[in-house]
């Protein structure tokens, strides 16, 4: 499972009585959502330790930064940084249940679905079987292609064509500097013809940047513009969409004024849009699930929240769309990262098929 950098005490730091302390305190949390109290410990099954000894550990695992006490509470909690450190040392994370695995194949694998019904139905499952708000985002749309050409629409408008392999044809409009003449448009078509043919416009347009900053294309100065300007407008051009559903689940057994604060502070989060794709992008940057517990994340640091992303792929194997869960930092992670990766899979299995 790939993560965010971080700094946290190594589990090497650790004696096999503060690990084990440790992790009781961890898992008694995720169970209960309270703070966990030396005595409480004690007599939980296999720890065989006084209440004294406990509260010995207990101390010197908050005093580096593991466990923290809430309220003057006797009891304590983990820190993000100790669930961090518990979720990549001390989880075991295996396959997802069966059960899970059959609701997340009916509620997603109807026939003959559109890919929004898929990814809607993806978002739904996601959120009721983890307690949480599921997100998913719409496929990006990176089509090889196969022919660009610049047509003068007025004095200071240009519409760019873009021709994709498959036969689908895109018109964009874009600013043109006044008194461009055709041959400019039709120099930067073609410049931009040559280099992109047979490959999407992420794919080549670092390359295109770098060899017009190094002056390494045949273009004039005007040319050279537009397709900087190109570059720039298409590449931020696409309207993703971003399915949520869930979002009551996260007021479900809420005991404290200040837990139902931290949710609306969520729901005021989960109202960004942009930072949401763009967290959910970040799936894309790593196979497999990736973790961003509390503070790891600036969209999420007023919540506190803990956010499980996986992305799913296109029939070549190409990343194309991320989904994932939003909720509680007391999420059940054992069973959520296998289900958010199972999803992931069946989505990008669903998608292949003809008519998605």
């Amino acid at each position: 499972m790939a993560t965010p950098s971080h700094s946290t005490p190594n589990l090497s730091d650790l004696d096999e009585r503060s690990r084990m302390i440790f992790r009781e305190i961890v898992e008694a949390y995720l169970d209960t959502g309270d703070p966990v109290g030396s005595r409480t410990l004690s007599q939980r099954q296999g720890v065989g330790l006084s209440p004294a000894s406990i509260r010995n550990t207990m101390s010197d695992l908050a005093a580096i930064g593991l466990l923290t006490a809430p309220h003057q509470s006797a009891g304590r909690l983990p820190t993000h940084a100790g669930l961090r450190l518990f979720v990549d040392g001390l989880l075991q994370v295996g396959e997802p249940a069966e059960q899970d695995r059959q609701t997340i194949e009916s509620s997603i694998a109807g026939s003959q679905r559109q890919v929004r019904d898929v990814l809607a139905e993806a978002s739904s499952a996601l959120a009721g079987l983890a307690g949480g708000a599921g997100l998913v985002t719409s496929p990006s749309r990176e089509i090889a292609l196969k022919h660009v050409e610049f047509v003068p629409v007025s004095a200071h408008e240009a519409l760019a064509i873009l021709v994709g392999e498959d036969g689908s044809v895109e018109n964009r409009m874009m600013v043109a500097p006044a008194g461009l003449p055709a041959s400019t448009l039709i120099e930067a078509g073609n410049y931009l013809s040559a280099r992109l043919k047979g490959r999407t416009l992420k794919q080549a347009s670092e390359e295109i940047r770098q060899e017009l900053a190094q002056r390494k294309a045949a273009l004039d100065e005007a040319a050279s513009g537009l397709v900087e300007k190109g570059l720039a407008e298409w590449s931020g051009g696409e309207d993703r969409a971003l399915i949520i559903r869930g979002q009551a689940q996260l007021l479900d057994n809420i005991a404290a004024a200040e837990d139902l604060e931290r949710v609306r502070m969520l729901f005021d989060e989960m109202e960004r849009k942009e930072g949401l794709i763009s967290l959910l992008d970040k799936a894309r940057d790593a196979e497999g699930v990736r973790l961003f517990i509390g503070a790891e994340n600036p969209l999420f640091s007023l919540s506190g929240s803990s956010v499980i992303v996986a992305p799913y792929m296109d029939s070549e194997r190409r990343i194309i769309g991320a989904l994932g869960v939003i909720g509680p930092t007391r999420l059940n992670y054992a069973r959520v990262i296998p289900m958010v990766d199972y999803t992931a899979r069946v989505v990008g299995r669903l998608l292949e098929k003809p008519g998605n």
